[in-house]
């Protein structure tokens, strides 16, 4: 499930490359996974890696573009805090636009997805205690003989089966784990296809 942004904002079209793909706003968007309402302060903890201006600058271009959207503001000290949450649509390719990708465009936008998932991993593993087979941090890779419509039907049982536990909402025990998924086929003719 890669997720890439690209939308169409009242009069400017904003490529998802310019837009999403930057470094900083791939995790501005992450961070926000899993329904969750963050202030800008919350933000910057979690980024803290991120200088301050720069974040500010990433949440104004995503909120500009529609990704983001201000859910509350109140005062704090005379400056306005605000929360934000992410419009989940706005976040995602749509089927035509990924069709009108390029193949540089598709290799620009998977190693971006694959820089932010080593990127994950590296904050996770320094982060203390880490356990990876504790925690369910797992990693697999799989052979499967599939046709076209068999592919499409697993995508869709693999959705059934995701999409209810994405309205589960943070608590006791609970604790946010990222999914990524990769459907990729190989180069060589296979046999008997």
């Amino acid at each position: 499930m890669i997720t890439i942004l690209k939308m169409i904002v009242k009069i400017d079209r904003v490529a998802s490359a310019d837009l999403l793909l930057h470094p900083v706003r791939l995790r501005i968007v992450k961070a926000f996974l899993g329904d969750r309402a963050l202030t800008t302060s919350q933000l910057a903890a979690e980024l803290d890696d991120v200088p301050a201006g720069s974040l500010y600058r990433h949440i104004a271009r995503l909120t500009k573009a529609g990704v983001l959207q201000v859910v509350a503001e109140r005062r704090v000290r005379g400056a306005v805090e605000r929360t934000y949450t992410m419009r989940l649509p706005a976040a995602q390719v749509q089927p035509d636009e990924a069709r009108a990708m390029t193949l540089d465009e598709h290799a620009q936008a998977f190693t971006a997805y694959i820089a932010g998932l080593l990127a994950d991993f590296d904050r996770y593993v320094a982060s203390a205690p880490a356990d990876p087979v504790g925690d369910g941090a797992t990693y697999r890779v799989a052979g499967l003989w599939l046709t076209d419509e068999e592919v499409l039907s697993l995508a869709r049982d693999f959705r059934e089966m995701i999409e209810p536990r994405l309205a589960n909402a943070p608590g006791k025990g609970r604790r946010r784990r990222m999914l990524y998924t990769v459907f990729l086929p190989t180069p060589e003719d296979s046999p008997g296809g």
